[in-house]
């Protein structure tokens, strides 16, 4: 039963040590850093912007879907409302984080990448191309030694005379 938790336990630890696990792990600190911007942002920002046309925060946009909508005595909610409002808030943040995601990392980090994978087929290339240069010359080299051999040329190694 012992080699069943062992393994499972090792099992664990090659999931945790797995690459994307990790990335996963980062991203998930990033993102949750971005929130307070992003959120500082609609709040600073896009809800003035919104609060120049109609109301200051986009939260108070609903409409009534069936009536008497609004707030009893007891704060709780009367009628059926449907908050849209809150939903474009919410989305208006997703979109803003998504852009700054794509922009500030993504971006970026393709580029990077981009640039990092063409360094290295310029090196695989070179190098290919020395070792195939080199593989021509000693072909070469030994072409004319057997050639030379044939001919029985005189004073060159491995001749007759």
């Amino acid at each position: 039963m012992s080699e069943k938790k062992e393994s499972v336990l090792a099992g664990f630890k090659a999931f945790l040590m797995r690459g994307n696990v990790v990335d996963l792990a980062v991203a998930v600190v990033i993102g949750a850093a971005f929130t307070n911007i992003v959120n500082s942002v609609v709040k600073g920002i896009i809800s003035p912007l919104v609060g120049a046309i109609g109301t200051r925060s986009l939260d108070v946009y609903s409409s009534c879907l069936k009536g008497p909508c609004g707030i009893d005595a007891k704060g709780e909610a009367i009628g059926v409302n449907i908050l849209w409002g809150s939903v474009l808030n919410a989305a208006l943040t997703f979109l803003i984080t998504a852009a700054v995601v794509y922009f500030l990392m993504v971006l970026p980090m393709a580029k990077y990448l981009s640039r990092m994978e063409q360094r290295r087929k310029v090196r695989e290339g070179v190098q290919e191309t020395i070792v195939v240069t080199e593989l021509e010359v000693l072909k070469e080299i030994r072409d004319e030694l057997v050639s030379q051999r044939r001919s029985g040329e005189p004073g060159v190694p491995g001749s007759r005379y």
